[in-house]
């Protein structure tokens, strides 16, 4: 008698447990929600840290990122690696680096293969109605 009152006492705790965790996460996606991104382009790079033109573009990256602020986001992904591998069928690439952007719907917008200038990233940023940070 002891054991099945014990057992029910346990699993009515994991559901109230399981049920107080959902209501939390669902507070969470609330709270994302209701305070719109000011996130206008993300900045997608797909390369590798072992290709000498990818590795000119991870301080350009930097640089962009922080002179942006939170008008860019930029994503990075080693596409010669396992967790990589999957975003250069995604993003249909055949060389590297390929830089994407997307808009705020995460509709690609441009798209370059190649090392690409800050300056032309810089360009091509302000054409969307970016303006750099003081």
């Amino acid at each position: 008698m002891q054991k099945i009152f014990t057992l029910t006492f346990f699993i009515i705790f994991i559901i109230s447990i399981i049920a107080c965790s959902e209501e939390t996460a669902s507070q969470d996606n609330e709270v994302k929600i209701e305070s719109p991104s000011k996130t206008r382009i993300t900045f997608v790079e797909l390369g590798s840290v072992k290709c000498v033109p990818c590795i000119q573009m991870q301080p350009i990256m930097k640089s962009v990122e922080a002179k942006y602020g939170e008008q860019i986001k930029v994503i990075f992904y080693d596409v010669w690696t396992d967790e990589g591998h999957k975003y250069a069928e995604i993003y249909k690439i055949q060389l590297i680096p390929t830089q994407v952007f997307l808009d705020e719907n995460e509709k690609e917008i441009f798209r370059h293969v190649g090392f690409f200038p800050e300056t032309e990233i810089d360009k091509f940023l302000q054409e969307q109605g970016l303006t750099i940070n003081n």
